[in-house]
């Protein structure tokens, strides 16, 4: 008979079973929904070559003939299915497209509005699994976006990035930051020049999705960002919204039935993302979400959208408009302390209603 092993007086084989059943509960959370199906083979011509001294009307006219060639050339190559998406990406004619690459999953930066003029601008950050295949879902959330501003405030724009290589919603790189750390460079870069593409003292918003809130989380932003807002999301790798390397305001919402609310917040080496921003004690503030989903906060009708759009415009409740991002960190500080976990018991009674 095999001799069963017994437990180590100094707890370390416990340690090691609770972390690698933790590491198990974050794979098994987080990789849930429908994986996009991926074509990194698929080829394209290389992107247009821009200055920065190209005028809006030129690069929107380069990138959109890019695509126009990338679409045939993924016919020719009996990639049928990425070019019946590419030709629907341009099918508007009037597409706006700052940066396109058709090359591999793609990248895409596409602009909604007229953002010379705009002076509220919302940049849309994506999560896992989008890509030109599954661009549609990411451009339908932006269009909805920008509808809901404009009949609000019409120097508005949205702004769709695309402009990293998002992970697979069922592999690996979904669990760590390591994507998210080679797209802050290109996130950091782009916001400044997109700052000085739009109308002077333009305020952006970030807008930032499921795994898309690690990238931003991440990002080191000047004070052309003005506010950051996290939603579907598994975590951001810090502790609390003090730690991001922004001044901007952060805040944080998730729909009632989004499945991410399962993920551990947990963080083991490099695996997961730690603290859950919507916890009171991250110290975000909080944005209502309403009932939906993981994939529904974008859409055209809901608390979500109406949610991010008052952040976008400066007209959200939390805080009073044109105020001072730093003048929030008093806000967060307060929310954190009325968190239950903070009070004691009698404490906790008197603040019922």
């Amino acid at each position: 008979m095999a001799r069963r092993p017994t437990a180590r007086p100094d707890g370390r084989d416990s340690g090691r079973l609770r972390r690698t059943l933790l590491a198990g509960l974050v794979a098994a959370a987080v990789v849930v929904p429908v994986s996009a199906a991926a074509s990194p083979a698929v080829p394209a011509p290389a992107p247009a070559v821009l200055g920065e001294d190209v005028a809006l009307p030129d690069r929107y006219a380069a990138n959109l003939a890019n695509l126009a060639e990338a679409a045939r050339t993924a016919e020719d190559a009996g990639r049928g299915s990425r070019a019946a998406k590419l030709r629907a990406m341009e099918a508007a004619g009037d597409a706006r497209f700052l940066v396109f690459d058709g090359r591999g999953k793609g990248r895409a930066t596409e602009v909604f509005g007229d953002l010379e003029t705009a002076d509220r601008i919302a940049v849309l950050i994506p999560g896992s699994d989008t890509t030109l295949d599954t661009y549609q879902r990411f451009r339908a959330g932006a269009l909805a976006l920008h509808q809901r501003l404009r009949a609000e405030h019409s120097r508005s724009a949205v702004v769709a990035w695309l402009g990293y290589d998002t992970p697979g919603t069922v592999s690996p790189a979904v669990l760590t930051a390591g994507r998210a750390d080679e797209a802050t460079a290109e996130l950091g870069s782009f916001l400044p020049r997109l700052a000085r593409s739009a109308a002077p003292g333009a305020r952006l918003s970030l807008l930032c999705h499921s795994y898309g809130s690690v990238v931003c989380a991440r990002t080191e932003t000047g004070p052309e960002v003005t506010d950051m807002a996290l939603f579907g999301s598994p975590g951001t790798g810090a502790a609390s919204a003090a730690e991001l390397p922004t001044s901007a305001r952060v805040w944080a919402g998730r729909g009632a039935a989004d499945w991410i609310s399962g993920v551990p917040h947990v963080r083991i080496g490099a695996v997961g993302f730690g603290a859950d921003p919507v916890d009171p004690a991250f110290g975000a503030l909080p944005f209502a979400a309403g009932p939906g989903g993981h994939s529904d906060y974008l859409k055209p009708g809901t608390e979500s959208l109406n949610s991010l759009a008052g952040i976008v415009l400066g007209t959200s409740p939390a805080v009073r408009p044109g105020a001072d991002p730093a003048a929030t960190t008093s806000a967060r500080a307060l929310s954190a302390l009325l968190a239950p976990s903070a009070l004691t018991a009698p404490e906790v009674s008197r603040a019922r209603p």
